[in-house]
């Protein structure tokens, strides 16, 4: 099993260290890696969506390599991975999602209206209750 481990600057200022960890297992499929969530209740019955899953994973590598001064920023990180920056500065905004719904996600959880595509087009509110408040609606 793979584990990203993620641990905020900010929160770290404050004495608080948060550390966001992703329960995933990368397997191959005809020849390409596919990230898969690991098992994690069989009680529920959870409807994964890989493109988020994978967005979610390389959103909170690309952190991670920020943080540790490995990379600069997202630019750099877009020119070594070929992609548009655009791309990578969007997919970085994921990492700002409150933990519980990563947690909610990675579940196979997440409200049904909600998915990589819409998290791209719209702004998400810097408070957790409010991203909460937000994620709840689009349930509603």
């Amino acid at each position: 099993m793979t584990r990203i481990l993620q641990t905020g600057a900010a929160t770290r200022q404050a004495g608080v260290q948060l550390t966001t960890v992703i329960p995933v297992r990368i397997r191959r499929h005809g020849g390409r890696k596919r990230v898969v969530p690991a098992p994690t209740d069989a009680h529920t019955i959870a409807e994964h969506d890989p493109p988020m899953l994978t967005a979610l994973t390389r959103a909170f590598h690309w952190q991670r390599l920020i943080e540790e001064g490995v990379m600069k920023s997202g630019s750099e990180i877009a020119r070594r991975e070929g992609l548009h920056p655009t791309t990578v500065n969007e997919l970085l905004r994921l990492t700002l999602l409150s933990p519980a719904m990563v947690q909610a996600i990675l579940a196979g959880r997440q409200p049904k209206a909600l998915s990589l595509l819409w998290l791209k087009n719209h702004e998400l509110p810097a408070a957790w209750d409010a991203q909460q408040a937000l994620f709840d609606a689009l349930d509603a």
